[in-house]
């Protein structure tokens, strides 16, 4: 029974480490896969480099975003931070 009773704290405390943070960053990393995975065509976007511009084609595993007029610029699918929504 002490054992259980001096195990008690560090069991609660791994807990809370769960809860505060490793399930968070879990379900953000779930929700940034599932947003890159679901990019089409005329989605605007924003790259984890601040590149603004719009989804041009879809490849496996890269993206072509058209930038500026006819500035085609080609980067990998992990590196689409956000879709824009307007």
């Amino acid at each position: 029974m002490d054992t259980l009773t001096g195990l008690l704290p560090i069991l609660i405390m791994f807990v809370a480490m769960w809860f505060i943070l490793i399930r968070p960053a879990q379900k953000r990393q779930k929700a940034t896969a599932q947003m890159q995975s679901g990019l089409k065509r005329g989605d605007r976007v924003v790259t984890i480099g601040g590149l603004h511009g719009e989804v041009d084609a879809i490849e496996d595993a890269t993206v072509t975003i058209i930038v500026e007029g006819n500035t085609r610029m080609k980067f990998e699918r992990q590196a689409i931070g956000r879709v824009i929504t307007e």
